[in-house]
Formats: structure tokens, sequence, C-alpha cells
């Protein structure tokens, strides 16, 4: 399921400077992007435009050939939660919450069933090694099992994009490895809906590991 961008620009304020020039790109599936540029060109900011949190005051977003950046409230909401994993740079856990509660809200929210969200939460847990810490706190584990939790956590849904925000900023070199391994299988395993194609992937990093090993790169 293709992602892309036409002619996109934003800015948070009239008369604030606009961003992005009218960008133009195409998120190939199954391929890891890495976004690059320096502090404050909007990496971050275009994350938030190609989940649907912000939207562009020129040009459109789209997936599936479908303009999601003119839909309603509701309708983005929607897609967001059915099709769109997040991960952030600090893994944003809540610290009086489960391991297991805080990777399977997305699905919660997307309106599955708890005993099958559950199963689905334990397996991907499983899969990126921490499935023996998924009835601990965040509190009671290392920075690097809580970015592999926040991956988990992004794939819950079984989504066909996954925007990861700087999330091997605050990782040793050991510990980015791992989680940048996990976004790529990710990637190439794909979404229930991607007809095969695998997922889409787009990382916001000034991390030279992660530039290297991207199959994507798109500077700002």
């Amino acid at each position: 399921m293709v992602l892309a961008l036409e002619d996109m620009m934003f800015r948070y304020r009239r008369g604030e400077e606009e961003l992005f020039g009218g960008l133009s790109y195409v998120f190939e599936p199954g391929r890891v992007t890495a976004v690059t540029g320096a502090s404050g060109c909007g990496k971050s900011t275009l994350l938030y435009v190609l989940g649907l949190i912000l939207s562009p005051i020129h040009g459109t977003v789209t997936l599936a050939g479908e303009n999601v950046s003119a839909a309603v409230d509701a309708e983005r909401s929607r897609i967001r939660a059915e099709s769109i994993g997040f991960v952030f740079q600090d893994s944003a856990l809540d610290s009086t919450r489960t391991i297991l509660d805080s990777v399977i809200e997305p699905a919660l929210y997307a309106g599955w069933r708890q005993n099958v969200a559950q199963d689905k939460g334990r397996g991907l847990l499983d899969r990126m090694g921490v499935g023996h810490r998924a009835d601990h706190r965040p509190g009671e584990i290392s920075g690097g099992q809580a970015q592999r939790v926040a991956v988990c956590r992004s794939l819950v849904t079984d989504p066909v994009v996954v925007l990861a925000d700087e999330p091997t900023g605050n990782l040793d070199q050991a510990n980015a490895e791992g989680v940048l391994a996990a976004l790529s299988e990710a990637a190439g395993s794909g979404g229930t809906e991607s007809g095969g194609g695998g997922r889409t992937v787009v990382i916001a990093t000034h991390d030279p590991f992660v530039i290297d090993v991207a199959d994507e790169v798109l500077p700002l």
C-alpha cells in the first residue's frame, strides 16, 4: 500500500516560514526510508503530517491513491488506528501500566477484543525477545528493551505504515542495531492489508548508522 506526498507544504502558524517547499515523494512498501536533515528542518513534523496528526496547508498525503489528508477528523482517526503505527524516541510507555497493556492499547482503541489483542501482543513481545517482561512496568526494563516494546506496540494492529521518530536516539550501538533490525523486519514482513508488498517504514533520524542501512534516504 503506497504512501505518498504530492506538492506538500506545512506551517504551524500564519506568517511563519513554510516547511517542505512543495515536497513530493513516494514511500515504497517493503522498504525503510530515512528522513534526514539538520535539527529544526521538520523531520518530526513530516512524520506527524504523514501520520495524519497534522494537516498540510497545500498538497496532499495519499495512501493507496486516496487523499487521506483531506479526510474528516473521525476518518483520519480511523485510518491512524487501523493502518499506521508510531514509534517515538523515548518509547512513550505509560509508567503506571504493564508492558503488555501498553503494547495492546492501539489494538483496543481500534476495536479489537482484549483476548485477541493480548495474544497478538504477547506474540510480538516474544519475537522481540522481551516476552518475559510482559507483566513488568516500564521502570523495570532497560531503555533498549523499552524501544523494542515500542516497536511491538507500533505493530500490534498489523499496520501498513510504521512511522518512527529518532527511535535509536537514546540507545547504544547494540540496542540501536536491534531496534533497527526489528523495523527492517517489519518492512519486509508486511501487514495483512499490504497485499504481500511489505510495510512502509519511515524513520526520522540523524543517526548515521540508520542512514547507512536504510533502503532510501529523503534529505530535508
